[in-house]
C-alpha cells in the first residue's frame, strides 16, 4: 500500500495531505525517512512525529501559543485559521476562542467531550491576561476594571455588568486581569467603555496552564500531571 494510502486509511487526513507531511520529513519507516510513492507493508512501523499510527486512536491534548493573526476557528475555508496553522495530521479543535488580534495560550484537542465539559464551565475557571493599553493606568481605572463595567452586548442588545475580576497594575500602561467568564472579547469592550483602548492583549495562563517556556507560535502536549491537572479542575466545577 502506498503510503498516502496508509496514513489516509486511518483517518489522519486525506492523501494529498499525507504527501505534504512526508514531504516535511515528518513520515518515518521503520525508522527511515520516507519519499512520496513509497510502499507500507504490514510488518513496517511507521511514526508520525514520533507518534505510531496504531496508536492514532488516542486522544490528542495540545497547548498553543497562538500569535496574533492567527483566527481561532475549524473553518480552513477562512484565511489564517488555526487548523491550517497548526497543520496537525489529526482533527483537532480549540477548546474556546481567543480573538485574531490577541495571542497567546488555547488549548487545542482531539476529544470532542472534554472540548463540552470546559465550554460548559467556561464563566467557572480561570483565565489569565497581560493588557497593554494607550493611556496611562489610573486608581480608578483599576478599581472600575475589578468591580465589573457595564458593557454592551450586541447579540441580546442590552447593556450588562462584568462580573468582578482580579486586576493589578504592572507599569504605567500595563496590567494584569483575571477572569472567570468568557463574554466575546470581554477585555477590549471593558477597556473601551472605560474610554481607553487595547494596544495589545496576551493570554499568559489558563487554570494551572501557563505560558512559560513555550514561545509564540508553538505548539506542545500537555504532559500526563496536566491533563490530570485538567481533568480535575473540570471534575470540581
Amino acid at each position: 500500500m502506498r503510503i498516502n494510502v496508509f496514513i489516509s486509511s486511518k483517518g489522519i487526513c486525506s492523501r494529498r495531505e499525507a504527501d505534504r507531511l512526508v514531504l516535511a520529513g515528518r513520515v518515518l519507516i521503520n525508522g527511515k525517512q520516507t519519499n512520496i510513492g513509497m510502499d507500507v507493508f504490514e510488518s513496517d512501523e511507521v511514526l508520525l512525529d514520533g507518534l505510531a499510527l496504531s496508536d492514532s486512536s488516542e486522544n490528542v491534548y495540545i497547548l498553543f501559543n497562538k500569535p496574533k493573526g492567527i483566527v481561532t476557528t475549524t473553518d480552513e475555508s477562512k484565511k489564517d485559521n488555526i487548523i491550517s496553522y497548526l497543520a496537525y495530521p489529526r482533527r483537532i479543535f480549540p477548546v474556546g476562542r481567543l480573538d485574531k488580534e490577541s495571542s497567546g495560550l488555547i488549548i487545542l484537542t482531539s476529544d470532542g467531550q472534554i472540548v463540552n465539559k470546559i465550554l460548559r464551565s467556561e464563566c467557572k475557571h480561570e483565565k489569565e491576561y497581560l493588557v497593554k493599553i494607550t493611556k496611562p493606568i489610573t486608581d480608578e481605572f483599576l478599581q472600575e476594571m475589578s468591580n465589573g463595567v457595564k458593557i454592551f452586548n450586541p447579540t441580546k442588545r442590552v447593556y450588562e455588568m462584568t462580573l468582578p475580576c482580579k486586576v493589578k497594575k504592572m507599569s504605567k500602561h500595563i496590567f494584569t486581569i483575571i477572569l472567570t467568564q468568557g463574554l466575546n472579547l470581554q477585555i477590549r469592550r471593558m477597556v473601551k467603555a472605560l474610554d481607553n483602548h487595547v494596544e495589545t492583549l496576551e493570554r499568559i495562563r489558563i487554570m494551572k496552564l501557563t505560558v512559560e517556556g513555550l514561545p509564540v507560535g508553538n505548539w506542545r502536549y500537555l504532559t500526563k500531571k496536566e491533563l490530570d491537572n485538567l481533568l480535575n479542575t473540570i471534575l470540581q466545577i
